[in-house]
């Protein structure tokens, strides 16, 4: 009982901790947090026991492996299913869990102390909304945790018959289920199949779960906290639920729609798939690029055409506090709104009969520059290490700032400086627009003399 008494000022101490940093440093705590976890999981990984075969992974793949892992990318230089054993499996596995979970609580932190301060100059308000403190992200976590786990168990359980068809002994099944279940809702992208997803290409039972994985895990906590409330009174959702679930579902329509244009009588690709597996694998194809790197198809294949859909689809990304990496849809999405109320010379920015302020026109413009920004400076780095072309380079770096995990199969054949360059590019892209936002949304005050007004010149 002495005990009990004594731990809980040091559990309050610490908790208090949290919440002072959550509220004034929140930008500085997830830029923490993923460098510690990102520093644990290269370790792990770069011990003997976590590689196949003699000796272990060299440093660098195992700092790649780890940063692509815990930023939930996909990108890999080592076969994942025949270089790593099964305590690198579970390293990886892990990190992925941790990656996703993280996202999401960090991210929403990020959003309600954002929320909170925005428009102030010295202080916070009270939550009276949430009705909790920024920094209490025990309920928070553990919501995120339920719902994480949750869809993960569902995803367990609808894989395991198809693994179990390949032959796999019952619990090996049941463990490649586990492990593709996580990969598919963190939007990881690590394939623990030997050979890879293509046998796979006509399967429907594998196909549809990543792709129903895929969009819960790239729509946002926010959102699947808010559906979950008001399912059945969805006029009551916010507006940034019903701008991203709209967005979301209009990007992923259509860009499903041009690559079963451009591909579809190509051999290489759909062209040379019949029937339902031609059907399946488009859908797949179009839900693919919004983060889950997953894909049944030789993406080298495809036509130049495709490849630049892809790399738009990726740039954008998936919801806000979520899995999937990009610039985020609801950031795309009041993009559009702020040029549609230009071109018809409304005054204010308007969704769901809902004003916009300037405020987040701002930060929308200030995360999809920053996102262009680091594209442009990585692609540029990348061409300088290697002699990539530049579609094959931007391909790469889009799919490292965006999380995503793509490949065109060049990954493991970069030397050392090409793949540094897209381990900052994996943390920058994971952290970087989320922490901007936060960092620009909490400097911003309120002038007590403002500057006459004065328009310059554009287009």
């Amino acid at each position: 009982m002495a005990a009990d008494k004594r731990d809980k000022p040091h559990m309050a101490r610490v908790r208090n901790w949290i919440d002072r940093i959550a509220q004034e440093r929140p930008a500085r705590l997830a830029l923490i947090v993923f460098a510690s976890i990102i520093a644990v999981a290269t370790v792990l990984l770069f011990l003997p026991i976590a590689r196949t075969g003699p000796g272990g992974a060299s440093f660098i793949d195992a700092f790649f492996t780890a940063t692509s892992a815990v930023s939930v990318t996909g990108l890999t230089v080592l076969d994942t299913a025949s270089s790593w054993t099964g305590f690198g499996h579970v390293v990886i596995m892990v990190s992925m869990m941790i990656g996703g979970l993280g996202v999401m609580t960090l991210a929403s932190i990020l959003g309600r102390a954002v929320s909170h301060r925005i428009g102030l100059t010295q202080k916070l308000l009270a939550a009276s909304e949430t009705k909790t403190r920024l920094g209490e992200v025990g309920s928070l976590l553990t919501a995120v945790l339920v719902a994480s786990l949750s869809v993960e168990t569902l995803l367990t359980v609808v894989l395991l018959p198809s693994f179990l068809g390949m032959g796999e002994p019952l619990l090996e099944a049941i463990w490649h289920s586990m492990f593709m279940a996580v990969s598919i809702f963190n939007n990881g992208g690590f394939v623990i199949v030997e050979g890879g997803l293509s046998p796979m290409v006509g399967d429907w039972l594998f196909c549809i779960p990543i792709i129903f994985g895929t969009m819960v895990g790239a729509i946002g906590f926010p959102v699947i906290q808010d559906v979950y409330a008001n399912w059945r009174k969805p006029r009551f959702l916010s507006l940034h639920s019903k701008l991203t679930i709209s967005t979301y579902l209009l990007l992923w329509l259509g860009g499903t729609i041009a690559i079963f244009f451009f591909e579809w009588g190509n051999p290489a690709s759909l062209g040379g798939l019949q029937g339902d597996d031609k059907i399946l694998a488009g859908l797949l194809q179009g839900t693919t690029p919004r983060s889950s790197g997953l894909s049944t198809l030789d993406l080298a294949e495809m036509n130049n055409s495709t490849l630049l859909i892809m790399n738009a689809l990726m740039f954008v990304g998936g919801g806000s506090a979520s899995t999937a990496g990009g610039i985020k849809v609801a950031t795309f999405a009041v993009l559009v709104l702020a040029i549609v109320a230009e071109a018809r010379g409304d005054r204010d920015i308007v969704a769901f009969g809902k004003r916009i302020p300037s405020s987040t026109l701002r930060l929308a413009v200030s995360a999809a520059f920053l996102g262009a920004t680091l594209v442009g400076v990585g692609t540029l780095a990348l061409m300088h290490v290697t002699d990539l072309s530049l579609q094959v380079a931007l391909f790469e770096v889009i799919s490292a700032f965006a999380t995503c995990g793509l490949s065109l199969g060049i990954t493991a054949s970069l030397p050392t400086a090409g793949k540094l360059i897209l381990i900052l590019l994996m943390f920058s892209g994971r952290v970087g627009t989320m922490t901007l936002a936060a960092a620009l949304a909490m400097r911003e005050t309120q002038r007590q003399i403002r500057y006459t007004e004065e328009r310059p010149i554009i287009g």
